[in-house]
């Protein structure tokens, strides 16, 4: 593994690979086992988009992994001004030894690995948020034990989280629903690469996607980037909403996911985001354990057990 740009690009033994160190950094972390397998290695972290969980969770995992690093905010760079991001890639391949970035264009994520010599990692993009469903498919594993068979339901806007969660679901052997308005559906690449597959739905009807579903994820219904919309999307995605009445159709035993940050009462009423608090928190701090598991497989895989 050179890149973790998009789960389109992995395999179900890479994912799972990935998932599995997760689960061993976590343990090391809670027993407060050292492994600075990063030690002088420094990571760029460029973000356009602004952060809460993703900037603190690289910064925390890139110390807690021994190495440093370099927070750069899109007004910090000469991205800002016009410098192309191929020439970004390669003066910063010079002087540091991985590249995490947030941003809007996947294309940028992409030619910054086509034209560096560093790993490069997506912290983030329109198209696609691979740390965060990693981080997921962990926190769904903890608490099932598993990931193949397990039914995963998405309620909301056809964004990178729908077009990630499509991906690493089906690629798990997850069964993957998904339900959203016909006019915001995921990405046309990620319904071609789950077309013919008996294990994905995609339905505008929101009870039938969590039938019997043993995990019900949702989003925000406009992202960043969206804010002009956000009046407009109250309407369109009124009753998509993940409330009392959508969690009874699912099973008894049904875990809630959402990403973060809620807007308790539109995507996600306050009642079930309480009930389920823990698992949703625990996804949260899932970011830094599955993030520490990509910087050491790009960054150093021979200090992999």
């Amino acid at each position: 593994m050179n890149h973790f740009l998009k789960l389109l690009d992995h395999s179900c033994d890479e994912i799972t690979a990935l998932l599995n160190l997760a689960d061993q950094l976590k343990y090391e972390n809670k027993h407060n086992i050292p492994h600075h397998h990063l030690a002088g290695k420094t990571l760029a972290m460029i973000f356009t988009k602004s952060s809460t969980r993703t900037r603190v969770s690289f910064e925390t995992g890139m110390y807690q992994l021994g190495g440093f690093p370099m927070f750069l905010s899109g007004n910090d760079l000469q991205l800002g001004r016009g410098e192309p991001i191929a020439d970004t890639a390669r003066v910063l391949s010079r002087y540091v030894n991985g590249i995490m970035i947030r941003t809007f264009k996947q294309q940028d994520v992409e030619d910054l690995a086509t034209y560096g010599s560093i790993p490069i990692i997506n912290g983030l993009t329109d198209f696609a948020h691979p740390c965060q469903v990693l981080a997921d498919l962990m926190t769904i594993r903890e608490h099932k034990g598993r990931l193949d068979g397990i039914k995963l339901c998405y309620i909301g806007d056809g964004n990178n989280m729908a077009n990630s969660l499509i991906v690493g679901g089906l690629k798990t052997g997850m069964k993957v629903s998904i339900g959203t308005p016909k006019a915001y559906q995921p990405d046309k690449t990620v319904l071609d690469f789950a077309e013919g597959n008996p294990n994905f739905t995609l339905t505008d009807d929101i009870f039938e996607a969590a039938a019997d579903a043993d995990v019900i994820y949702t989003d925000v219904w406009a992202s960043m980037g969206q804010e002009g919309e956000a009046e407009e999307r109250k309407k369109v995605f009124k009753g998509y909403h993940v409330g009392r009445e959508l969690v009874a159709v699912a099973k008894p035993d049904v875990m809630l996911q959402h990403c973060l940050p809620a807007h308790r009462g539109e995507e996600i009423s306050d009642e079930m985001f309480e009930a389920h608090a823990n698992e949703i928190f625990d996804e949260a701090e899932n970011r830094l354990h599955a993030q520490k598991a990509v910087l050491l497989t790009l960054m150093n895989p021979d200090a992999i057990r």
